[in-house]
């Protein structure tokens, strides 16, 4: 089990204090995820959904790219 888990309402991870998804959650979700892209997206989404809440004076391009944007 990870302890890189999104630390709510700022959003950093539980794990090494970064912005969530850090670099090793992203790996962790790669690999659980790796024949399920769609699912890893949905996820990623409605964490998303979530953190605008919680972040809405971030711009939503970023927070697009930073939960969306490297699952490409």
């Amino acid at each position: 089990m990870t302890t890189h888990h999104p630390v709510k309402p700022a959003w950093t991870c539980g794990g090494c204090a970064r912005e969530w998804p850090c670099r090793i959650r992203r790996w962790e979700l790669r690999a659980e995820y790796d024949r399920a892209p769609v699912s890893l997206a949905l996820y990623l989404a409605a964490h998303l959904v979530d953190a605008t809440q919680d972040l809405a004076h971030v711009p939503a391009s970023y927070l697009h790219h930073r939960f969306l944007g490297w699952t490409r």
